[in-house]
């Protein structure tokens, strides 16, 4: 009996110990945090500091899709070919280029302790999800650190580096070859004709026009699909921010506290500059001449490693560098410096602290930190304000030189001398229009005949295009009136298609004079003829209209030239009838052949689908699918769906366009609502997986709950970090 009663004490007593042994600093941390999950699965996470909630969305941003944060990282700090092999080594490359390790680490240390800690509570969130889901294993990095978002504070918020091209990279550094400069004559990344136009809209509407007299807020990013979950983040320090948030990054991006709204849509602003340098080698160093002297290039070895098979190897590069950044090219027989905004803690800075502020005072003053590189931002307040912000980073610069052009280094008349304030900016505050909007592009058109006049501005601070959505966003404003968020929406989702306001008259033309004799084309001329331009799921002549229309671009150029703010720009399309009525014979005959007729409605053609949660989407015709009436922003469309067939479709597939919508009210408490493509998860087996599929195809927005008491109502579950 004694030694039973000494076994039962033993066993309380090791079980005691288990019971009571120490957390874990992380442990201890998310027990600050608690995320609800509302009935769509948005995270709302509240904490009583910043850093608490920091440390709960990218908690919760793992939860719903880690391998997006994971990959964001593995890319943005240089080890990509870690994970895809020596291809991808120059990627790699280009992120050295602008910032070592070391140099991350040491801006890092140079940051305010208030950055520190949310970059601090960043790595911490991360790094508890893997400790406690055991099941998922890294590819690449196995341990996230403090100084990583120093990496990620790029693209639209710092320098762009995408724009940089890896395939000139390798040429100068792995051959010591010039490549041919591309049709803009620069050696920059430019979109392709026929892809899906990346950006955004935003739409800021006046009191004036609304129902409520408050003013209100599109924010309608137009990115590939899954690019941006949705949350909403609250601390007792005065945080309380809703809206999109890039995978892996600790502030909203773009979205909504209760007082102020704010919207990017990219810009074609030129913040990057490419300088021709001049470069001799002498006594086994290289210098470069600038005016009358010459500079020693900063030479620096990195060594980066890349998966070959099972094993990991090593290859070290030499890089270089001059005042005006890091050699990326060479044209001709010159190296090629390209200079970008790099400035990763007042980049974070700018962007965390936007999400906190209360007017358009405030916001404006933020603004001049002037970080924002690739964006135009489009703002709300609830004090009425509406306003527009075109670029942010603009260098200034010598307007006698073509800065869209390689520069020569040499002349020091070439270099930046300073960057331009708000002030001297393109600004637009309060127009007498009642509104605002801006779809990348120009900002002459933005506010009707209250937007600024070109003649004021320098032409590098606004190069930017018009295109058939700013052509539609105007046609659709000058109307509005009496405005609610219902109407709001629908207003955003109108689906005339101007673009083909000038294609389809082009067409008719050349029928009448060409056409007649051919029988095949009457069916499908007459229903061309007899359309207004309308998209929807059910229409023949917008499949007819779609697939048209690229071949057009294809056989005859850009029909973003037809524009006539455009025309001096870029050659202008001006096919003759004969060989327009080609054009459109060879649709029908692909038409045909892909699609089994030509008289096919548009929503068994345009679809969306979800099968995975893989990065690299995959579809199959021969899956369900829900028909989507939407079309490209390419015509004009506002809601843009952008869609494509792969190697293994003959439907096109939506994955890139309308992603997170949102509609903003503001007034005495904040009103919105909100759409996200397919769903929160990328998990399948989650209801949140497909569960905004329908209503994204049919514009059923739902509403957002803000307010904690909203939240509470809808609420699905609640638990801290690692207790779900």
């Amino acid at each position: 009996m004694k030694k039973f009663l000494s076994l039962i004490i033993l066993a309380s007593f090791i079980f005691s110990c288990q019971n009571t042994a120490p957390k874990s600093d992380l442990e201890t941390k998310a027990e600050q945090v608690e995320i609800i999950r509302d009935d769509f699965g948005v995270p709302h996470i509240y904490g009583k500091t910043d850093a608490d909630v920091v440390f709960g969305l990218l908690y919760a941003q793992c939860e719903d899709d880690f391998r997006r944060v994971e990959r964001n990282y593995i890319w943005a700090t240089g080890r990509l070919a870690e994970l895809e092999g020596e291809e991808a080594i120059y990627s790699d490359l280009r992120a050295n280029l602008y910032m070592t390790e070391a140099e991350a680490k040491a801006a890092y240390e140079k940051a305010p302790d208030w950055l520190k800690a949310l970059c601090q509570a960043f790595a911490d969130g991360v790094n508890y999800y893997l400790e406690t889901h055991p099941e998922v294993t890294p590819q690449v990095i196995t341990h996230y650190e403090p100084w990583m978002p120093m990496f990620f504070s790029e693209g639209s918020i710092g320098g762009d580096i995408e724009q940089i091209p890896t395939r000139r990279i390798k040429a100068f550094y792995e051959e010591n070859k010039a490549l041919a400069l591309n049709e803009y004559r620069n050696g920059l990344n430019h979109q392709e004709m026929l892809d899906e136009p990346k950006g955004s809209n935003g739409i800021a509407v006046a009191g004036e026009l609304t129902e409520s007299g408050n003013a209100m807020l599109l924010i309608n990013p137009h990115t590939s699909f899954y690019f941006r979950p949705e949350v909403h983040v609250v601390s007792e320090e005065g945080l309380n921010a809703y809206g999109a948030v890039t995978w892996g990054q600790f502030f909203v991006y773009q979205g909504f506290n209760e007082k102020t709204g704010w919207i990017h849509t990219s810009t074609f602003v030129d913040f990057i500059d490419e300088f021709v340098e001049n470069v001799s080698e002498k006594d086994g160093k290289f210098q470069y001449q600038y005016g009358d002297e010459m500079r020693d290039v900063v030479a620096q070895d990195v060594t980066l490693k890349y998966k070959e098979g099972e094993a990991l190897k090593e290859k070290t590069f030499t890089f270089y560098r001059t005042h005006h950044g890091p050699i990326t090219h060479k044209i001709d027989d010159k190296w090629v410096a390209t200079k970008i905004n790099w400035d990763p803690v007042n980049a974070l800075t700018q962007s965390y602290t936007r999400t906190k502020l209360g007017n358009y005072a405030e916001f404006k003053k933020m603004m001049d930190i002037r970080t924002n590189s690739s964006n135009n931002t489009v703002f709300a307040d609830a004090e009425g304000n509406i306003a527009y912000f075109h670029g942010n980073f603009i260098p200034k610069r010598d307007d006698s030189f073509d800065f869209q052009r390689p520069v020569d280094g040499s002349n020091p008349k070439t270099d930046w001398t300073g960057i331009h304030t708000v002030d001297e900016s393109i600004l637009i505050l309060n127009p007498g229009t009642g509104w605002i909007q801006n779809t990348n592009s120009t900002p002459f058109t933005a506010a009707g005949e209250f937007s600024p006049k070109q003649s004021d501005y320098p032409k590098y601070m606004a190069p930017d295009q018009e295109n058939y959505r700013a052509l539609h966003a105007v046609k659709v404003l000058k109307d509005a009136k009496n405005l609610t968020l219902d109407s709001f929406i629908k207003l955003a989702y109108d689906p005339y298609l101007p673009a083909f306001e000038v294609l389809i008259p082009m067409l008719m033309k050349a029928y009448d004079q060409e056409g007649g004799a051919d029988p095949n084309l009457t069916e499908p001329i007459k229903i061309l003829k007899d359309w207004d331009y309308r998209t929807s799921k059910e229409s023949v002549a917008m499949s007819l209209a779609h697939f048209f229309g690229m071949n057009f671009m294809r056989n005859h150029g850009n029909i973003n030239y037809l524009i006539p703010f455009n025309a001096a720009n870029g050659k202008v399309p001006n096919p003759s009838e004969t060989e327009i009525l080609a054009t459109f014979s060879e649709t029908l005959d692909a038409m045909n052949t892909d699609l089994g007729s030509w008289n096919t409605p548009w929503g068994e053609i345009n679809r969306f689908q979800r099968l995975t949660g893989d990065i690299d989407l995959k579809f199959d015709d021969s899956k369900p699918y829900i028909p989507v009436g939407l079309a490209s922003g390419t015509w004009g469309a506002l809601a843009a769906y952008g869609a494509r067939a792969t190697e293994d479709t003959k439907r096109l597939y939506g994955y890139r366009g309308n992603s997170f919508v949102a509609v903003v009210e503001f007034g005495e408490k904040v009103k919105a609502k909100s759409m996200l493509a397919g769903g929160q998860s990328a998990d399948p087996t989650s209801p949140h997986f497909y569960d905004q599929a329908q209503r994204y195809a049919d514009a059923n927005f739902k509403d957002v709950a803000f307010y904690r008491a909203d939240v509470e109502k809808r609420m699905e579950e609640k638990y801290n970090p690692g207790k779900r």
